[in-house]
């Protein structure tokens, strides 16, 4: 993995990339997260969530027809921002989104594997099998794209299929029928709850992002980035929607938020015995070892570009080899460090807030810098904008009334990444090592 290699990943390989990582994150660990805000809506929380993110990724879509590169949405960025803080701290931003939905996917890993042994919801194991899943990964990724992208078209393959026949099974259980679909009952929570839990859906999307970093590494990129983004954005809709009607169909919404971490699992229990119990863990382990194995492959790929590009510092800490192996090093120690001392929910929040603001700013300057030269259409900007701020806000009031400490956290970090890049580049156009060019 020392170079990028390009068509080193073929379309089914991308969609397989993609929905990789999402459902990896997507399902198993927020599905729990996303009912306890929408309550008997939930299913229809995650169709709302791919809408708005098919929004997002149109701008997504524009720049890699127009731009493909293996460094995705920074080269996207430079594009609209130059060389600069916006685009270093918001692709920054990216970044961490990334390495903490690994952490996310992490924990879920752990808290699933231990459903098939009476260790405890809150035992040592949850984080302490996540490290080790992480670690897993990290040499996983050392093997390079090809070894990459085998494990995830199989796994992809195996935890659809498994997806697929564990919402028929449980529907099919439950006597479930379209009437039933639609909750008759008034809603309990809020407005602004609702649309908070869209965020959560939303971060349960972003893998469409992993395969616009592996850009120029597809084959046929100015073509296939497109369609892997929407092939995956479609599947990833039908599955979240079928498998949240499942659970919500043999679950009450007090017990899926009791079980918030693992509630797949909890939703077989019933129905299933030991054996759907079994089959249903065995796919979140599927699920979330090539989510975190995708993930951390793109985040290296990103980290390294904004290394090659001079925005972010770099040190080799003694280690030899390449400065693509050298992030894999820091993305895995961050993303340990999030995993042992961050729960699920508060990862996720942390996660969902980089990621919007990363979003508006990427919709942002596609509208003001690049709009005519990648043929793009101003309403669906403005579009994707709107639906990210009002998303962002109802999420950010929700917080501050349930969970003050993550505002606490997000917010000064955000702050900090932007003040760090600004002083770290101001040094370096002092020193006359960057091309500074920006239309900041």
């Amino acid at each position: 993995m020392s170079k990028y290699k390009k068509n080193s990943l073929s379309l089914t390989g991308a969609v397989a990339m993609g929905t990789g990582v999402m459902i990896g994150a997507g399902i198993f660990a927020l599905l729990g997260q996303v009912a306890e805000l929408s309550g008997e809506y939930f299913a229809y929380a995650f169709i709302l969530g791919g809408i708005i993110s098919g929004f997002s990724a149109y701008s997504y879509i524009k720049m890699s027809n127009a731009y493909p590169s293996a460094g995705g949405i920074a080269m996207y960025l430079q594009k609209a921002y130059g060389k600069g803080t916006i685009t270093a701290a918001a692709s920054l931003l990216m970044a961490f989104s990334m390495i903490i939905n690994e952490s996310l996917v992490a924990r879920t890993f752990g808290s699933y594997t231990l459903q098939l042994f009476d260790a405890g919801e809150r035992s040592f194991w949850v984080p302490a099998l996540g490290v080790g899943l992480l670690i897993i990964a990290f040499v996983v990724n050392i093997l390079g794209n090809k070894a990459i992208g085998k494990i995830s078209l199989y796994m992809a393959a195996l935890k659809i299929g498994g997806l697929i026949i564990f919402a028929a099974g449980a529907l099919w259980a439950s006597g479930v029928d379209l009437d039933a679909a639609v909750p008759s009952e008034d809603p309990k929570n809020s407005i602004v709850d609702y649309v908070a839990a869209l965020a959560l859906s939303i971060l349960a999307y972003k893998g469409f992002t992993t395969i616009t970093n592996s850009g120029s590494e597809i084959e046929k990129p100015h073509k296939n980035v497109s369609r892997a983004i929407v092939i995956s954005l479609s599947i990833c809709v039908v599955i979240y929607f079928l498998v949240a009607l499942a659970v919500g169909s043999n679950l009450s919404i007090p017990q899926i938020i009791e079980a918030k971490d693992y509630s797949l699992a909890e939703a077989a229990r019933p129905l299933f015995g030991d054996f759907g119990l079994i089959f249903t863990v065995g796919i979140a382990i599927i699920a979330t070892v090539s989510g975190v194995i995708a993930s951390i492959f793109a985040v290296s790929r990103m980290t390294g570009m904004l290394t090659d590009m001079h925005l972010i510092p770099h040190s080799h800490l003694g280690m030899s080899g390449t400065i693509q192996r050298h992030m894999l090093v820091y993305i895995v120690v961050i993303a340990i460090i999030l995993t042992i001392f961050f729960d699920l929910s508060r990862i996720a929040s942390l996660g969902a807030i980089f990621y919007l603001v990363m979003d508006i700013i990427v919709h942002v300057g596609v509208l003001r810098y690049l709009r005519r030269e990648v043929k793009a259409k101003s309403s669906i900007l403005i579009t994707a904008i709107i639906l990210d701020v009002v998303v962002l806000l109802a999420f950010l009031v929700v917080k501050s009334q349930t969970d003050v400490f993550i505002i606490y956290v997000a917010v000064p970090s955000i702050i900090l990444i932007f003040l760090a890049e600004f002083f770290f580049l101001k040094n370096k156009f002092d020193e006359g090592e960057a091309d500074m060019h920006s239309h900041e």
